[in-house]
């Protein structure tokens, strides 16, 4: 089994993120033994969504202004459809995602979170999916989209919906853990 013991993991998420999609993960990675950190456009808590509901809050660890990706050895981005909208137009939080592809750091992102990559100008040449609806977005800018459960292309793993969570999080263990 993979152990993540003294990796410390970013999530960047704001409001508006699907809940499954970041506590999911979140609890995979800290039960391997994973350090996480939730980043976010602002300081406080951050509110989810679930059924299309807004639901739990979550703590916020670090605002994404005072975060830097040479404290984190890889980065989450959870889906939702309000959150990534808001989080690539926030040029810290583009910085901050681009920054772990110019590192050569591991990325997971799933269902509408490569939305986020795509400011980041990171997808062009990936071999990638998300929920359908992002698929011509990512096309676009220049991805390979392809309509399966998880995929890994390089240092970035992508998954589609909630359904793929079991996938998502033991890939991102994987290749979180290399």
């Amino acid at each position: 089994m993979s152990t993540l013991e003294n990796k410390k993991i970013a999530v960047l998420a704001t409001d508006g993120y699907e809940q499954s999609e970041l506590e999911s993960p979140v609890k995979a990675l800290k039960d391997v033994g994973a350090t996480v950190e939730i980043i976010s456009l602002k300081p406080g808590k951050i509110k989810s969504m679930k059924d299309h509901e807004w639901s739990d809050p979550v703590n916020v660890d670090k605002t994404v202004a005072d975060a830097q990706e040479r404290d984190y050895s890889a980065l989450v981005l959870p889906g939702g459809v309000i959150n990534p909208d808001k989080l690539r137009g926030d040029e810290n939080a583009v910085q901050f995602v681009k920054s772990f592809f110019d590192a050569g750091k591991p990325v997971g992102a799933i269902c509408h979170g490569p939305q986020t990559l795509i400011n980041a100008g990171v997808v062009k040449g990936k071999t990638m999916t998300s929920f359908p609806s992002v698929s011509k977005d990512l096309e676009n800018a220049g991805a390979i989209w392809k309509d399966e459960e998880v995929i890994t292309d390089g240092n970035l793993t992508t998954s589609r919906n909630p359904d793929d969570l079991p996938a998502f999080n033991k890939r991102i263990i994987e290749e979180f853990s290399k």
